[in-house]
């Protein structure tokens, strides 16, 4: 009997010792109740750091507009997508007072606000010196601060193709171009698909009208029957609305758009344009806000990186005008040519660009003169 209760007492200090060990050692990493919960810990927390910016796009038009607006708001969704944001709009904002403040309004709310047109410059300049925190972008403008930076592109280099294009498919070489307005945005673009034109065809002449509009395509069809009445046989725009090609259409005759496709609007008589990639700028621009490494820069994008391109040609322009657009983008990618290359001389008969000399960024950005072969003046 003590032998049978020694065994018992034994087994039981056996069992307490054993249980007291295994609760005593830490648990195995392979572990099914600790590893996915510790895990799940570890990759939450990064996440909880991580804030999203609040970012606000002010935009001149609506998307519908089928050009400028359009193709902000495809860069905008690009952005989203990439970086898990969703950001807000403010649409149809006229420039001048109103912008201001709508800007001002934004920059209480948001970490980033974006301007895309030219008139918003000074009054997203205003805003921006009141808001040192909120990080500002203005399109196609040139005043910067610390917390406020501007981006373009050389849409030009696109401008020079398509009027390479409508030097060859002219048939009485008088071309048509309804400006919108005479800043140097609008003014190199004319002077670049101006000279794209005469190396195709020198004889040409551009005959250019102002609409002093971004977006109205009914001033902006009266511009361009404007021209199409003095008989013009290939007509360009710079406005967001397609109203110029569809006149020219109206007319049988060829149209260039500008900033997105605009094949849908004239598809029998359309040729291409000038078209805008935001998208990649966008989504690189914020993506270094959230990362703390973005500082005020004046970008100014190329056919290369991709922010500007041509649009794909209308079905009816010949397989051999095609070929000599391509092969002049390539050469313009690959850094080959340059648009604005001497000999360039003014509609004065004077020598602007030398022989064997380039035109600078800042030259390009300030023109204020029509190259020779425009009919038209620049308002002051």
């Amino acid at each position: 009997m003590k032998k049978m209760m020694l065994s018992i007492t034994a087994l039981m200090l056996l069992l307490v010792t054993a249980c007291s060990q295994e609760s005593a050692q830490p648990k195995s990493e392979a572990s099914p109740s600790a590893a996915p919960a510790a895990s799940a810990e570890a990759s939450a927390a990064p996440q909880a750091e991580k804030k999203l910016p609040r970012v606000a796009f002010v935009y001149i038009g609506v998307p519908g507009d089928g050009g400028w607006t359009y193709e902000h708001d495809q860069g905008r969704l690009m952005m989203e997508k990439e970086l898990g944001i969703k950001s807000t709009t403010v649409e149809n904002v006229p420039e001048g007072a109103d912008a201001e403040r709508v800007f001002e309004e934004l920059a209480q709310k948001n970490d980033v606000v974006i301007g895309t047109s030219f008139g918003y410059m000074d009054p997203m300049y205003n805003v921006a010196q009141k808001y040192p925190n909120v990080k500002f972008l203005h399109a196609t403008g040139y005043k910067t601060l610390p917390n406020m930076g501007t981006y373009m592109g050389r849409e030009y280099q696109s401008a020079y193709l398509v009027g390479m294009a409508a030097g060859k498919l002219t048939k009485n070489n008088h071309l048509g171009y309804v400006g919108a307005y005479p800043i140097p945005e609008v003014i190199y673009t004319i002077n670049a698909f101006t000279l794209g034109a005469q190396s195709t065809n020198p004889n040409i002449d551009v005959s250019v009208v102002w609409s002093n509009t971004w977006f109205d395509p009914a001033t902006e069809k009266q511009a361009a029957t404007s021209l199409l009445d003095k008989g013009v046989d290939v007509l360009a725009a710079y406005q967001d609305s397609p109203a110029s090609i569809q006149a020219a259409a109206e007319r049988g005759v060829w149209g260039i758009g500008n900033d997105s496709d605009m094949g849908k609007y004239a598809p029998d008589t359309y040729i291409s344009n000038p078209k805008w990639n935001w998208g990649p700028y966008y989504t690189q621009t914020i993506k270094a806000i959230m990362d703390g490494t973005w500082k005020s820069e004046s970008y100014l994008g190329s056919m290369k990186d991709g922010i500007t391109t041509t649009a794909p040609f209308g079905k009816n322009v010949p397989q051999d005008v095609k070929d000599l657009v391509e092969k002049k983008k390539q050469e313009i990618i690959d850094g080959t040519f340059d648009v604005f290359q001497g000999p360039i001389t003014d509609q004065d008969g004077k020598i602007r660009l030398e022989a064997g000399k380039k035109m600078t960024d800042e030259e390009i950005l300030n023109t204020n003169w029509f190259v020779k072969g425009i009919v038209g003046t620049i308002p002051k």
